[in-house]
């Protein structure tokens, strides 16, 4: 079995309605598991502290969850071109994971929503990328085979699935669902392929 982490931050649902597609992918390959969770906002004000289980949607993530995956997707908002600040908060917390080699040559993707055409949505998916870099990772894209990159009038790069939301596009297009569910299989694929090495 293979156990892949989607673990993402959501503000306002676009990037909570990726990841549960990216579940779906992971779970159509016989013998992987998603285990979908989130993360906190922050405060700007204050160290503010939340409950382990959220009112609504997944519980929020552990070191333990990350440390314990066979395989992760990343996901987050774009905000001004970078992943969005609860997301780095959390992944700055994880120094002791880095020290201990935990996911090192574990397969990594990465997936973002924004809510216009030219918002970052490569350069948000590039600055995910680099902590997981850090943490040894080893990067799962969208091959240009994946004839969903051709067609996608709105979200979608080889660097990992995206989604142009905002008023005219509330739901993800059939292409960027096919991308998710591209990146989803890949990562359980090459999950399993290294369990058995």
């Amino acid at each position: 079995m293979a156990d892949i982490l989607v673990l993402y931050y959501s503000r306002y649902g676009a990037t909570a309605t990726m990841a549960d597609t990216v579940a779906r992918g992971v779970e159509s390959v016989e013998g992987a598991t998603a285990k979908v969770r989130t993360v906190p906002p922050v405060s700007a004000v204050c160290e503010a502290t939340e409950d382990i289980i959220p009112t609504n949607g997944p519980p929020y993530a552990t070191m333990e969850d990350l440390q314990n995956c066979d395989g992760l997707a990343l996901g987050s908002p774009t905000h001004f071109g970078n992943m969005a600040a609860p997301l780095k908060y959390f992944i700055d917390q994880t120094s002791s994971i880095w020290f201990s080699g935990g996911l090192s040559g574990k397969p990594a993707g990465v997936f973002t929503a924004t809510s216009s055409m030219h918002g970052g949505h490569e350069t948000t998916l590039l600055s995910m990328m680099l902590p997981l870099l850090h943490h040894g990772m080893l990067i799962v894209g969208i091959p240009s085979q994946e004839t969903a990159l051709m067609e996608t009038k709105t979200g979608g790069t080889p660097y990992g699935p995206s989604h142009l939301s905002g008023e005219e596009n509330k739901h993800l297009s059939e292409e960027e669902k096919r991308l998710c569910l591209c990146l989803g299989q890949r990562l359980a694929t090459i999950a399993l392929a290294l369990k058995q090495t």
